[in-house]
C-alpha cells in the first residue's frame, strides 16, 4: 500500500510530453541546438549528390538506394511503426461488435420454439488517468525512431558504396604500380645478367634482382584477391550478383572546402542515429508513464442494444428492441506485485535508455574528432610524400647511372627501387586514407541523410 500511495502521488507525471532532458552541460548545449534552424549550408546538410560528383560513384550510390537489402528492410520497419501507431491514435475510439444467434427447443413432442437475438456491444474505456494517452505517444515516438533509423541507414549506404567505390580504385592503382614495377624490375634482373657476363657484378647481385621481382610477383596476387573482394563487398551493397565493376577512378576526388576549429552541437543534433536514440528515450519515458498509470482504475462505458424475440422468461413473436447501458470502474488493489516490478523495470530501462542517449552524443563527438583530423593529416602526408616519391625516383635513376659506370653497386640500386616502390604504395594509401576521412566526415555529420 506504501508504493502503490507513492505511485499515486507522483500521478502528475502521466499526463506529461516528453521533453529533451537538461541534466548536464551536453543535454542542455544539445536541447538548445535542436531549436536553431538547420543551416543548409553545412557540410552534413549538402545532398549528397553535391558531395559526390564522379558519374560512376552517383550511378552506383542511386542503384544502392534503389535495390539494397537493408534499405528496404528499414524501410519496412518504417511501415510497420507507422501501422502500429495508426493502431495507438484509434484505440480512442469505441469498439463495436455484432454477435447474432438464434436456438431451437422442443418439449414433449411440442413444436419447435424459435428464439434469436440479434445484439450490437458497443464498448468504450474513458482516458481518465493518461492509459490510451501514453500508448499513442509511446507508438508516435517509435514511428519516429524508425524514421530515424532509416535515414542512419541511407546514410551508411551512401557512405558505404563510396567508401568501397575508392578502395577499388586504389587496389587498382597499387595493381597498375605494381605491374609496371614488376615490368622495370624484370628488366633490372636481364641488365644484372649481362652485367654478370661482363664481370662488373657476382652471382649474388642476379639471383637478389631476381628475388626482388618475385617478390613483387607474389604481391600482386594479393592485391587481385583483395580486389575480388571488394568487387564481391559491391556487389552486395546493390544487391546483384558478384561481378567485376569497372571503376577507373584515379582517387582524384574534389571535395568542398572543410574548416573547423570546433564541432558544433548543431551538426551533432541533425545526425540520424543521435535522433533515434533520443526517440528511443521518449520511447521508455512513456513507456514508464504507462506502468504509473496501470495503478489508477479504468472507466469503461458499455452500451447493448439489438432485436429479440426473448424477452425475460417469455418468447414473444414477432420480437422487440431492448438496449442495456452501463459502466465499470476497475481499481487495481493486489496484482501479486507486477504493477510496481512493471513500473522499476521501466524506470530502468528509462535509464539505460539516458544512458545510451548520452553515449550516442559522446560517441558523435568523437567520430566527427576523428575523421576531420585524419583527413586534414592526410592532406599534410600527402604533400610530403609527393616530395619524397620525386626524390627517390632520382635516387633510381643515379644509382642505375651509376652501376653501370662502375661507380655504384646492385645493392644500392635494389635499395633505391624498394624505397620509391614502398613510398608510391604509401602515397596511394595516404589518397584512399583522405578519402575515407571525407566520407566519414560527411556521415558524421549526418550527410546522405
Amino acid at each position: 500500500m506504501v508504493a502503490g500511495s507513492a505511485v499515486l502521488l507522483s500521478g502528475c507525471h502521466i499526463y506529461k510530453k516528453y521533453e529533451t532532458p537538461q541534466t548536464s552541460a551536453l543535454t542542455r548545449a544539445y536541447a538548445e541546438a535542436r531549436k536553431a534552424p538547420a543551416d543548409s549550408a553545412a557540410f552534413g546538410n549538402l545532398l549528397w549528390e553535391n558531395v559526390f560528383t564522379d558519374p560512376v560513384l552517383v550511378d552506383l550510390i542511386n542503384r544502392a538506394l534503389t535495390n539494397n537489402k537493408d534499405l528496404r528492410n528499414a524501410k519496412l520497419n518504417v511501415d510497420i511503426a507507422h501501422a502500429q501507431m495508426k493502431g495507438a491514435r484509434l484505440s480512442y475510439l469505441p469498439s463495436v461488435a455484432l454477435a447474432p444467434n438464434g436456438a431451437g427447443s422442443s418439449y414433449a413432442g411440442s413444436d419447435i420454439s424459435w428464439t434469436y437475438q440479434l445484439p450490437a456491444q458497443v464498448s468504450w474505456e474513458i482516458d481518465i488517468f493518461g492509459k490510451t494517452l501514453n500508448r499513442k505517444r509511446n507508438a508516435e515516438a517509435a514511428y519516429r525512431m524508425s524514421e530515424a533509423y532509416a535515414r542512419a541507414t541511407r546514410s551508411q549506404i551512401i557512405s558505404a558504396v563510396a567508401y568501397n567505390y575508392y578502395a577499388i580504385a586504389a587496389v587498382n592503382s597499387q595493381l597498375e604500380l605494381s605491374r609496371s614495377t614488376a615490368r622495370s624490375w624484370g628488366e633490372s634482373v636481364e641488365v644484372m645478367k649481362n652485367l654478370k657476363l661482363a664481370g662488373r657484378v657476382t652471382e649474388a647481385a642476379v639471383v637478389q634482382s631476381a628475388a626482388q621481382y618475385y617478390s613483387i610477383q607474389a604481391s600482386i596476387t594479393d592485391l587481385e584477391v583483395q580486389l575480388d573482394q571488394l568487387n564481391n563487398t559491391m556487389s552486395l551493397l546493390l544487391n546483384e550478383m558478384p561481378q567485376n565493376w569497372n571503376i577507373t577512378s584515379t582517387l582524384d576526388f574534389k571535395t568542398p572546402e572543410i574548416v573547423r576549429s570546433a564541432i558544433p552541437m548543431a551538426e551533432l543534433a541533425s545526425r540520424p542515429d543521435v535522433e533515434a536514440a533520443e526517440e528511443a528515450l521518449a520511447v521508455a519515458y512513456y513507456a514508464t508513464n504507462s506502468a504509473r498509470a496501470a495503478f489508477y482504475p479504468g472507466l469503461s462505458i458499455t452500451a447493448n442494444g439489438g432485436f429479440t424475440n426473448l424477452l425475460g422468461s417469455f418468447v414473444k413473436n414477432p420480437g422487440d428492441w431492448f438496449y442495456q447501458l452501463a459502466g465499470s470502474l476497475t481499481m487495481p488493489l493486489f496484482a501479486r506485485g507486477q504493477n510496481i516490478a512493471g513500473l522499476e523495470a521501466a524506470k530502468a530501462q528509462q535509464k539505460q535508455a539516458m544512458n545510451n542517449f548520452e553515449y550516442a552524443l559522446l560517441n558523435a563527438s568523437a567520430e566527427v574528432s576523428d575523421a576531420l583530423t585524419v583527413y586534414q593529416k592526410s592532406a599534410e602526408k600527402e604533400l610530403l610524400l609527393i616530395e619524397q616519391v620525386q626524390n627517390l625516383e632520382k635516387s633510381v635513376e643515379y644509382t642505375q647511372d651509376l652501376l653501370q659506370y662502375s661507380t655504384g653497386t646492385y645493392l644500392e640500386v635494389l635499395t633505391a627501387q624498394q624505397s620509391l616502390l614502398g613510398a608510391q604504395t604509401s602515397f596511394i594509401s595516404s589518397r584512399l586514407s583522405q578519402a575515407r576521412a571525407f566520407i566519414n566526415l560527411y556521415q558524421a555529420l549526418g550527410g546522405g541523410r
